[in-house]
């Protein structure tokens, strides 16, 4: 430290002395306090302080979807507890606050709001969404909260794009398009008309919307659509009109009970389609045995797609932390959509902002999370994974049997 001694007069004539310290700064010093100066003089957005990001999840403890969203809770909170072991990102470490969905999703919607404003979430990751779509979707744009990874099968991509929302694999949407850019490159089914069976709903109506689209752009004639209500499927009525119109390519979106009805009827008219499927289960493997090598199934993932350091990584999390043994699916999803937001986070630097997040997200090209196919996002990309794999049902062995590779949707 020098003095530095200045000397005038006041306004009277009289004389004045000063005398102030003065300090003398190296560059990098001076370099560090104007990037403090300009992040302590601005407003920064809510969850972050100069030590700590808030972030959130969320949902159901009660109900179907209870253990889902437990598993995906303590994977998101396992991550993040971990990253702080680590000394978290750029000396920021993370808390990881959860919220319960409520009865309704009008409900839900309305304690998220209040949650996110109470407790300054700065971003969401690992929320089980599924029902609760329309509400708390438009809800992230409302409040400029990043959202990486709902747990969702009908992920809302349509105009206008919000931005808020970044989903990790293809829903139910994108499946069946990828069936049907599958069914293009096989000579045995490109030349075959399409029939969609599906029952009546806003999510269903999109899908046949993506599988037109699909169908238009890989040379199908339009599909042929058959609709009924929830509960009122009529299988003789259904496979004697897709028979008539020469329909062996069926892409049935009712639940796993209907496509036995409808698989057993056709069998007593000899008529055997390829049918692609999205609602059964274990059921399935009931079929009869006349479809067998004619069923499809589409998986978003693929244990082809888990590396050996993502699957130790994620090995070690989950026995450090006693993660549940269930839901594995669900886990994985948590713990890549995790790993894409820290990710994110790292790529933006110091000076984080939720626009600034999102901007590194759009950048994010064939990452890599070691259990899930390669995610890329873009401007107009909201959906990591785009694509699906294709299998085949074995109904003599009971078993699936893989159709082909990943099948990309662009």
């Amino acid at each position: 430290m020098e003095l530095a001694i200045t000397r005038g007069t006041d306004p009277g004539g009289n004389k004045l002395l000063s005398v102030m310290p003065r300090y003398t700064m190296s560059v990098e010093d001076m370099t560090d306090l104007v990037a403090y100066l300009k992040l302590v003089g601005k407003d920064l957005d809510p969850g972050i302080t100069e030590d700590k990001i808030v972030l959130g999840t969320a949902g159901p403890t009660k109900g179907p979807l209870a253990d889902i969203s437990q598993a995906s809770r303590a994977v998101t909170t396992a991550f993040f507890d971990e990253l702080n072991s680590q000394g978290g990102i750029y000396n920021r470490r993370f808390e990881v606050k959860f919220t319960e969905a409520a009865e309704t999703p009008a409900a839900t919607r309305a304690a998220m709001e209040r949650w996110l404003k109470d407790d300054e979430i700065f971003a969401l990751t690992g929320i089980v969404i599924a029902g609760s779509e329309k509400d708390l979707l438009p809800l992230m744009a409302d409040r400029g909260v990043p959202l990486i990874g709902p747990l969702t099968l009908y992920p809302e991509t349509g105009a206008p794009l919000n931005r808020q929302v970044f989903y990790l694999l293809s829903g139910v949407e994108g499946q069946a398009r990828a069936f049907v850019e599958f069914a293009a490159s096989k000579p045995e089914l490109k030349n075959q008309s399409i029939a969609v069976v599906f029952s009546q709903g806003e999510s269903n109506s999109r899908v046949l919307q993506a599988i037109n689209e699909q169908s238009k752009k890989d040379g199908f004639a339009m599909p042929r659509a058959f609709n009924y209500l929830s509960g009122q499927f009529d299988p003789a009525f259904a496979v004697k009109q897709l028979k008539a119109a020469d329909c062996n390519l069926v892409l049935f979106l009712g639940g796993g009970k209907d496509v036995l009805l409808f698989m057993a009827e056709a069998e007593k008219s000899n008529w055997y389609p390829s049918i692609f499927v999205t609602g059964a289960g274990s059921e399935i493997f009931d079929a009869p045995l006349g479809f067998s090598e004619k069923i499809f199934f589409s998986f978003p993932t693929s244990p082809a797609d888990q590396s050996p350091e993502g699957v130790r990584e994620f090995s070690a999390l989950a026995e450090k932390y006693k993660l549940p043994k269930q839901h594995l699916a669900a886990q994985i999803s948590a713990f890549s959509s995790a790993k894409i937001l820290a990710e994110a986070i790292r790529r933006v630097g110091k000076d984080l902002s939720r626009e600034k997040l999102i901007q590194a997200l759009e950048g994010l090209y064939e990452y890599q999370t070691g259990m899930t196919p390669a995610i890329t996002y873009g401007p107009n990309r909201r959906i990591g994974a785009m694509g699906a794999y294709i299998v085949r049902i074995d109904l003599n062995e009971k078993q699936f049997v893989p159709a082909g590779g990943w099948v990309s949707v662009n």
